[in-house]
């Protein structure tokens, strides 16, 4: 009686950590990683990919060099184009020739902010940053938000991170520069 009992205590548990173990990949539960890329268009693309997926989608009334212009940051460009339907404007930022930045507004008559929200939440899971203005979903070198007015944006965040990195770095040079001119008087 004794080994029956050990036999189906040790079962029971068995069955218990089987069934009661967390989802181990994403996967698993319908989530799926985040996305570097929407349509044709991804995080690390290069500017002459970039206008020909522009010009190849009827989504965007990319006009060509009109609407590519060069920020005068560290080889930054930006291209800014209209769209069709759903997309009522959109903005590629680009760093050194590479997509870092790719920000679409929405046009708000035929979508709205609960289904695109909802729909986020359904493929990827809970945001990990939400408040009011917007729901941020990250994982290692992609984040993407959800912000109000209606925009959805995709962030390499290696790039960007480098370049807060620069700007501090940078920031702390001229304090310094500053302080050895104050000296000087």
């Amino acid at each position: 009686m004794r080994r029956k009992n050990f036999i189906f205590l040790l079962l029971s548990l068995s069955a218990l950590f089987l069934f009661a173990q967390p989802k181990l990949h994403a996967q698993d539960n319908g989530i799926q990683p985040l996305p570097r890329q929407f349509r044709d268009f991804s995080l690390g693309m290069n500017l002459d990919s970039l206008r020909e997926s522009l010009t190849n989608d009827a989504l965007f009334n990319f006009r060509g060099e009109r609407d590519v212009s060069f920020l005068p940051v560290q080889q930054q460009s930006l291209v800014e184009t209209g769209g069709s339907s759903f997309i009522r404007r959109a903005f590629f930022q680009l760093m050194d020739e590479g997509v870092f930045i790719m920000s679409f507004t929405l046009n708000t008559a035929i979508i709205d902010h609960f289904s695109v929200f909802t729909h986020f939440v359904q493929r990827y899971g809970e945001p990990t940053f939400l408040n009011p203005r917007e729901a941020v979903w990250e994982n290692g070198n992609t984040r993407i938000s959800i912000e109000r007015p209606l925009t959805v944006r995709y962030i390499d965040t290696d790039v960007f991170n480098d370049i807060l990195n620069q700007a501090a770095l940078n920031q702390g040079q001229q304090f310094q520069l500053r302080q050895e001119f104050l000296n000087d008087f």
